[in-house]
């Protein structure tokens, strides 16, 4: 079976966000009132094969833990699509 996967990674809660304080602070000035919590992550996609939907998220944990994030300070969610019927 072959999946589609997307990771999104953000951060920890407690953990500095340089980038989205940047961006929250420049928003009013571009016009953009009234925008707060600005929080930036990332998002990952790709294809996995695998023999079955609880194999692949296995995997896809795996993954996130030892490369896609970094489990000390960031937080991921793994969404599974199984392509094809």
């Amino acid at each position: 079976m072959v999946f589609d996967v997307v990771v999104e990674v953000t951060l920890r809660p407690g953990i500095a966000d340089p980038q989205g304080a940047t961006i929250e602070r420049a928003l009013p000035a571009l016009g953009f009132d009234g925008v707060s919590g600005v929080a930036v992550g990332k998002s990952i996609r790709f294809s996995l094969e695998s023999t079955d939907e609880a194999a692949a998220r296995a995997e896809v944990e795996d993954l996130c833990g030892r490369f896609l994030s970094n489990p000390v300070i960031e937080d991921s969610a793994v969404s599974l699509t199984r392509v094809g019927s």
